[in-house]
């Protein structure tokens, strides 16, 4: 199990260690709430007579007794299941099987609650987007109203999609003296291929093919139980979750319905009950998700070429850990760790090809060989990374862990970071007159990377939709201005909806590039995207003042976002969204207007739990010109 590496990258450390440096009265101040919440003993004892009959009364046999006597260990299950969407379905078969596990193991299990699982890719360009980004929040909420009746030693997350992974860890922090493992389900098999489908979805923009044949294309892409198989945000979760050592090694990616992926959930469970004992392993998740954890997992996002929507949840994961990560830690980062998968959209294989071509075992070793992952944390698996080198197994019927591949099974998926397919992992955070935003180039060809032209300005997508099929961005150069698509304005919905006609419009020779306050999606792709641009439109910032022929420069090489006359522009006074805009009602929309009034920035998590007083100054690059300072 041992893996050959370097000492840790002076870029590494040093991001590393200004993280806990800014981080450490607030960590200090949420460790010490932790480590005081723990008790000795199962949790339980500390309830009244009444308390405890109320959070037994359900139960039967040996369960009951277990509950009443104290002696055992207490799970919660914390589940997202639901049988609409893909990716959750699975999870209505794991409750039993997780407490025939437990009790196995010695245990008792309960299921405690559930948590929404919305899809964003069945509410894109939909009034129901707009609680996209807010579910992240409630599932965060609704996670500590399960764990809230004080009758738990332990936690096992059941969650797959974009907010659910970092609304489940959000709540479970806030319970940081829990051990908690989270148990993943899987992506389904793999079906048409993901470049396949979006030559057929711009092809359906351009009005070449109807919406038979696009329905016909979505289906044969998505047609099963398992999570969308492009390297999106739920499966950037995923492997976040593996690299900080919340997942069972190599579990991330084994499909649903499969003898491996069974055994998996009952070993993820036989482990809860191990460190949830006093005289096992504790491993509380407050202690797992460390600074260095932190740093671990925006290596593995960047190295992997992972969502950026993360840009935001891992953001908020760690403020809920008490950690202060910042937009510049994630692009110093980027600069000096390499690209080594290309998964849809940044190439054609999907996950089920990058597993098969030694996923996140491989990924693991290649960067601590590298220097570019801290070796020395804890996990739910044990202490040190180097565990999650290697592969599950059925051998014989048991699972056993081996030794993962020493080399990539496929170098057009999967590479050694001394031979990456980049240099760098493909994201920055662009600065200027116009805001700070974020952009992912690993699937921007370079010659597409630097952008200026003037504006055309849109404050809703409906609108740049309707002006692409009447023709009026044909034939010229432009900068796409989406504004007032924050999340004080209308929750940050994604505007997925326009990659397919900004694509038709570069492929005929434009020049384009998109700026706006809203998302992109973990689906970011080959057009340039200046996205999550703060302070947004809606709280008076610089894009509420551009308007159509300004000429924007978006240059993802320098890390600038910039219009030609700055003066100008703060001369002028912002344009407000329009009315039927500011106050969004229908589709559950008027429930979140608290939400929309109390969300903090993207760059801090566009989150609506408290934050710091004071936003960390930004730091300064520590890597100029390709040389460490």
């Amino acid at each position: 199990m041992n893996t050959p590496r370097l000492s840790v990258h002076p870029v590494i450390a040093e991001v590393t260690a200004r993280i806990a440096e800014r981080s450490a009265a607030s960590r200090a101040d949420y460790l010490a709430r932790i480590r005081a919440a723990a008790a000795d003993g199962p949790a339980r004892g500390r309830l009244g007579c009444a308390n405890l009959a109320h959070g037994f009364a359900a139960a039967e046999g040996a369960e009951k007794e277990g509950l009443r006597r104290g002696g055992k260990p207490n799970l919660a299950i914390v589940t997202s299941y639901n049988d609409m969407l893909s990716a959750h379905q699975p999870y209505g078969d794991y409750p039993p099987l997780l407490k025939d596990a437990v009790i196995r193991a010695g245990g008792i299990a309960q299921v405690a609650g559930g948590v929404p699982a919305m899809c964003d890719g069945i509410t894109q360009g939909r009034d129901g987007m707009q609680l996209s980004l807010f579910s992240r929040d409630v599932i965060a909420m609704s996670t500590a109203i399960a764990l809230s009746h004080d009758m738990f030693d332990g936690a096992l997350m059941l969650g797959v999609c974009d907010k659910i992974v970092p609304g489940l860890l959000i709540g479970a922090l806030s319970f940081g003296h829990l051990p908690t493992v989270f148990v993943p389900a899987g992506p389904m098999a793999s079906g048409l291929p993901n470049g396949e489908k979006a030559k057929v979805r711009q092809l359906h923009a351009e009005g070449k093919v109807g919406r038979e044949e696009l329905l016909d294309a979505e289906a044969a892409s998505y047609h099963s139980r398992g999570t969308c198989t492009f390297y999106g945000t739920a499966n950037s979760n995923q492997l976040l979750m593996e690299v900080l050592g919340l997942h069972l090694p190599g579990s991330s990616f084994v499909n649903p319905g499969t003898a491996l992926r069974e055994e998996l959930t009952r070993a993820a469970a036989r482990r809860a009950v191990t460190i949830s004992r006093r005289d096992g392993d504790p491993t509380p998740i407050g202690e797992v998700v460390d600074e260095k954890a932190i740093t671990n997992a925006c290596v593995a996002l960047l190295a992997s070429g992972g969502s950026t929507n993360h840009t935001m949840h891992v953001v908020a994961i760690a403020r809920a850990a008490g950690i202060a990560l910042t937009w510049d830690d994630l692009a110093d980062l980027s600069r000096v760790v390499p690209l080594v998968a290309r998964m849809y959209p940044n190439g054609a294989a999907d996950v089920n090809h990058f597993h098969a071509a030694g996923g996140i075992g491989f990924l693991v070793r290649t960067l601590l060989e590298a220097g570019l992952l801290h070796e020395d944390v804890r996990t739910i698996a044990g202490a040190g990374l180097n565990r999650y080198t290697t592969e599950p197994r059925l051998r014989d019927g048991e699972l056993v862990w081996e030794h993962g591949p020493v080399e990539s099974l496929d170098p057009a998926v999967l590479r050694p970071a001394s031979a990456p397919f980049a240099a760098d992992g493909g994201l920055k955070v662009l600065h200027g007159p116009l805001g700070t935003g974020v952009i992912k180039v690993s699937a921007v060809r370079p010659e597409h990377r630097v952008v200026t032209a003037p504006a055309v300005v849109f404050d809703d997508q409906a609108d740049f939709l309707a002006a692409f099929q009447e023709g009026r961005l044909d034939d010229r150069d432009l900068v796409a201005v989406i504004r007032h698509q924050g999340p004080a304005a209308n929750g940050m919905p994604e505007l997925h909806k326009l990659t397919p006609a900004l694509g038709v419009l570069q492929d005929r020779g434009q020049q384009v590039a998109l700026v706006t306050d809203g998302r992109m999606s973990g689906a970011s792709g080959k057009v340039p995207a200046a996205i999550h641009v703060t302070p947004e439109a809606s709280l008076g910032g610089p894009l509420a003042r551009v308007r159509d022929g300004d000429v924007v420069t978006v240059d993802a090489e320098r890390g600038v976002l910039t219009v030609a006359d700055p003066d100008a522009l703060h001369a002028r006074e912002p344009v407000e969204a329009a009315p039927s805009a500011a106050d969004p009602v229908g589709t559950g929309r008027e429930l979140f207007a608290a939400f929309r009034a109390t969300v903090g920035p993207a760059d801090r998590g566009a989150s609506v739990f408290p934050s710091y007083d004071a936003a960390p100054a930004p730091s300064q690059p520590i890597v100029e010109a390709g040389h460490v300072r």
